[in-house]
């Protein structure tokens, strides 16, 4: 038989303002049911209102004349038990980096290993908690630099930007890209069960030289030719007037950097504030210019833009114009 003594004021205050404010949901419930419960309402509704079983009413009430308050709350060790130990789900995470598209196969592992059947949502969870999500891959270089010459040459780019934040020199980044109809297609907010659709075609090719500094200023060539070493040259020619200090130009060792004819032309830039740093092969995270080009490709393009090329060349250009106003990164 159901029976629950009379709540005194103290209490029924105490009470309300768990059902207001308590952080667990189920300790709220409980709360709310001895409220209305010390007001009247019957085991029935009671039991339709919270949509529980009589066995649990009956427990509800048990606890409260046995525990008092304390009865509200959950007691150590209720509650499913964890399928794995911290060390478990140490090696699921390292499983994960292993197959990072495939969690079919992460299960397999660990059914193989501890005779475990975790559910994908499971395996999900767990790498959740330890820090890994589910986002887009990045392409790379198939190769590493050289690791002395990496750190020499990130240690001088530190230098310089150093140099750069004193105003004792300019220092930019150069760099070429290239934008036609095929696009890099950007993750965004969908309804489930349904994707937005951009189109893609062969196309012209849309060829852009940058040359950008830290303060989001960018000079640009745009061809639809390919460019060579003699764009280059001509671009950095075109550039010194700007010039009114020592200025570092941060490039690649893309052969269109190194060709003799630009070997052929250090003297002269040198001699009129100008010099070439070369980055290590295999190191385009070091060229702040890059990231420039995955912001045009990935978010600034407006899906619309992709509807015709001549579209697609107005929306490319009006983002390199307003490069610095309207589209900014933060290099710092």
């Amino acid at each position: 038989m159901l029976f629950i003594r009379e709540i005194n004021p103290l209490s029924s205050k105490l009470l309300d303002r768990i059902h207001r404010q308590s952080r667990h949901h189920q300790v709220r419930q409980r709360a709310h049911c001895l409220i209305l419960a010390s007001q009247g309402v019957k085991k029935g509704e009671l039991i339709n209102i919270f949509r529980i079983s009589y066995k649990t009413l009956y427990n509800w009430f048990n606890r409260w004349e046995l525990e008092g308050i304390i009865g509200l709350y959950n007691k150590p060790g209720r509650g499913a038990k964890a399928l794995f130990n911290s060390s478990q789900k140490a090696q699921i995470k390292e499983w994960a980096k292993q197959e990072p598209r495939q969690l079919k196969k992460v299960s397999q592992k660990v059914q193989e290993a501890w005779g475990i059947s975790p559910s994908i949502k499971t395996i999900q969870r767990i790498l959740k908690m330890l820090k890994m999500s589910w986002h887009r891959m990045r392409k790379g270089v198939d190769q590493k630099p050289p690791a002395q010459e990496y750190q020499d040459k990130k240690a001088q780019l530190e230098e310089l930007k150093q140099l750069d934040d004193e105003g004792k020199i300019d220092l930019y980044y150069l760099d070429e890209t290239g934008f036609c109809m095929i696009p890099c297609v950007p993750y965004g907010w969908q309804d489930i069960g349904e994707y937005l659709t951009i189109p893609s075609r062969r196309s012209q090719r849309m060829n852009v030289l940058g040359i950008m500094n830290r303060n989001n200023h960018l000079e640009t060539y745009i061809s639809s030719q390919s460019i060579n070493s003699d764009v280059v040259i001509a671009c950095i020619d075109a550039f010194l007037p700007a010039v009114h200090k020592p200025t570092v130009i941060v490039t690649d060792q893309a052969s269109i950097h190194t060709s003799d004819a630009i070997v052929d032309k250090l003297e002269e830039w040198k001699q009129r504030n100008i010099t070439l740093f070369e980055l290590p092969s295999y190191s385009p995270e070091l060229n702040l210019i890059e990231i420039k080009w995955r912001f045009i490709k990935y978010e600034w393009i407006e899906i619309s833009a992709y509807k015709s090329w001549g579209t697609f060349v107005t929306s490319v250009e009006k983002i390199l114009k307003e490069f610095g106003e309207n589209y900014v990164i933060n290099f710092v």
